[in-house]
C-alpha cells in the first residue's frame, strides 16, 4: 500500500511559481510511474504530467507545456512538480498519484492518490 501526501500548493499572483511535492512511502518508489493531476471546482480531474519509474519519460499536458515540469527523486521517494508562469485558469486541487511501471495520461490508470493540495492564482 502506497501513501502519497502532496505539499507546496498556495496562492500565487499570476505569472509567478510554486513547486509542488509529493512525498510516497509505504512501497518500492521507483517501481511506481506517477502523475500529478488537478481538478477545478465543478470540473473533471485532468492530466497534467507524468513520469516513468525511472525518470527518462516525461509526459506533460499541451495545457501546461513549457510552464510546467515534473521531476523525481528516487533516493529521496519524492516525485515534484514545477510550475512556472502560474495562470488564473490553473487554478486547483493538484494530486499526485502512482501505478505500476508505466506512466499514463488516465485518471483511472493510477492505484494510489494523495489527499490534494490547493493551488490558487490570483489575476
Amino acid at each position: 500500500q502506497v501513501q502519497l501526501v502532496e505539499s507546496g500548493g498556495g496562492l500565487v499572483q499570476a505569472g509567478g511559481s510554486l513547486r509542488l511535492s509529493c512525498a510516497a512511502s509505504g512501497g518500492t518508489f521507483s517501481n511506481y510511474a506517477m502523475g500529478w493531476f488537478r481538478q477545478a471546482p465543478g470540473k473533471e480531474r485532468d492530466f497534467v504530467a507524468a513520469i516513468s519509474w525511472s525518470g527518462d519519460r516525461l509526459v506533460t499536458a499541451d495545457s501546461v507545456k513549457g510552464r510546467f515540469t515534473i521531476s523525481r527523486d528516487n533516493a529521496k521517494n519524492i516525485v515534484y512538480l514545477q510550475m512556472n508562469s502560474l495562470k488564473p485558469e490553473d487554478t486547483a486541487v493538484f494530486y499526485c498519484a502512482a501505478r505500476w511501471w508505466y506512466a499514463s495520461t488516465f485518471p483511472g490508470d493510477y492505484d494510489y492518490w494523495g489527499q490534494g493540495t490547493q493551488v490558487t492564482v490570483s489575476s
